[in-house]
């Protein structure tokens, strides 16, 4: 449990642990590339460890050279075995999703499952364009839900529509298509997260993107290279609302991911009258890369919705708590997908602050608040969620009394140390 004191002044330079999503790929791409691959400042959260420990079954050596240190010995393509055991990707959508376009092309049999949460996640936005491809999948309810066992190979290229814009399902299809005959293109209706594109160029593959979509031509071979992967954004964005909604507070983010397919989230906190500035310092990986610094902030209610939705799609819970202190109403929209992440996110944000006296009401897709709201500190929970975790440890710094979040554990999924970090600000 994580009991949380109403605060003042957090004040401070700090680094945000590494990108949950590009430290996925690292291990990823590493992995399938011909040659040794470092990675320095990668996320040792349960869902990284686990896609770790998913490569390792496939008989992929991976050396952990310190905290945030690897060594990816990469097998190539070619390399990867049959697992002897269940591949278990544990809480993590993002390894259940990419690994199945690995899988999907490889000539062997794979059984993956997941826990209780990734159990109630619909796998059928994968498994379907992937049976197009060419792969075996099939599941519990006709390859719906976990587990699915795989038999790949042999796959030729589609072009595939998605219904969402989901950086998972368009790179599990790259994926798939790296190792199939033709071309395989992904078209959207609006642009998802792009670190599978930028890290795939940064391995040495040719990706063709225009307004609609991305494609890449199948047979081409992952080349090893070093990883260095910047702070996440989405985790930043715990603290940046924090210091915006704590009064006296400012405080700078150091070396942060600033991909734009990911600085929704700035946007937004901006519109809401923000004060944040933003320096671009370098480029990593092809991911642009920058510090942030921001101050205690008077904020106004807006509307979010439509294609800026996958550009903050993880960041709305905390979204929502900026919302409660800001004035008049916050109304977000088109955020539907948030039902099927960990938990239902929109029901567990609207029902955890309702606990500590927000104004938020669900509707069909989003959340309407209503602000400027003086909070009471009480009992939360997490519902097993990092994100809902940590959204709540934020309302608790402005919450008159103690706050308590219970299930507190699930934050170091993609933020460990989260706690010690609040205490010293």
């Amino acid at each position: 449990m994580l009991r949380i004191e109403e605060r003042r002044d957090l004040r401070g330079e700090v680094r945000v642990p590494g990108d949950k999503s590009i430290s996925h790929r690292a291990v990823m791409f590493g992995a399938v590339a011909e040659g040794r691959s470092r990675v320095e400042g990668f996320l040792p959260g349960a869902d990284c460890l686990g896609t770790i420990e998913c490569f390792r079954r496939m008989g992929v050596n991976i050396h952990r050279d310190g905290p945030t240190s690897l060594t990816v010995e990469g097998r190539g393509w070619e390399g990867l075995r049959e697992p002897e055991t269940v591949l278990d990707v544990g809480n993590s959508g993002t390894t259940i999703r990419l690994m199945l376009g690995v899988l999907a092309g490889r000539p062997f049999h794979a059984t993956v499952l997941g826990d209780e949460s990734i159990g109630r996640r619909p796998m059928n936005r994968v498994v379907e364009p992937l049976r197009r491809m060419g792969a075996r999948v099939d599941g519990r309810a006709k390859g719906l839900f976990t587990p699915l066992s795989v038999r790949g190979g042999n796959l030729t290229g589609i072009t595939h529509q998605s219904q969402v814009a989901s950086a998972q399902v368009k790179s599990s299809l790259l994926l798939a298509g790296l190792q199939g005959n033709g071309v395989t293109r992904v078209e959207e209706p609006a642009l998802s997260r792009d670190h599978t594109e930028r890290m795939l160029g940064a391995f040495g593959v040719k990706v063709d993107r225009d307004s609609r979509g991305v494609s890449v031509t199948g047979g081409q071979v992952l080349q090893a290279r070093e990883v260095r992967v910047p702070g996440d954004l989405s985790s930043a964005a715990f603290l940046l609302v924090a210091a915006l909604i704590v009064p006296g507070s400012r405080l700078r983010i150091r070396d942060m991911g600033l991909n734009p397919t990911r600085t929704g989230i700035l946007d937004v906190l901006r519109q809401m009258g923000g004060e944040m500035e933003v320096t671009q310092t370098g480029e990593w990986n092809g991911e642009p890369v920058g510090d942030i610094t921001v101050s205690h902030s008077s904020l106004t209610g807006v509307e979010v919705g439509g294609d800026l939705i996958p550009r903050l799609i993880d960041e709305i819970p905390v979204l929502a708590v900026a919302a409660t202190q800001a004035a008049g109403q916050t109304v977000i929209r088109d955020a539907a997908e948030l039902k099927v992440k960990e938990t239902d996110r929109i029901a567990a944000t609207a029902r955890e602050l309702r606990k500590l006296g927000a104004r938020v009401e669900e509707t069909g897709d989003g959340l309407v608040i209503e602000g400027k709201t003086p909070l009471t500190g009480g009992p939360c929970d997490s519902h097993g969620d990092h994100r809902i975790g940590m959204a709540m440890a934020v309302a608790g710094l402005i919450a008159a009394g103690s706050t308590t979040v219970t299930r507190a554990e699930a934050i170091d999924v993609s933020f460990p140390g989260f706690a010690t970090l609040l205490g010293e600000l």
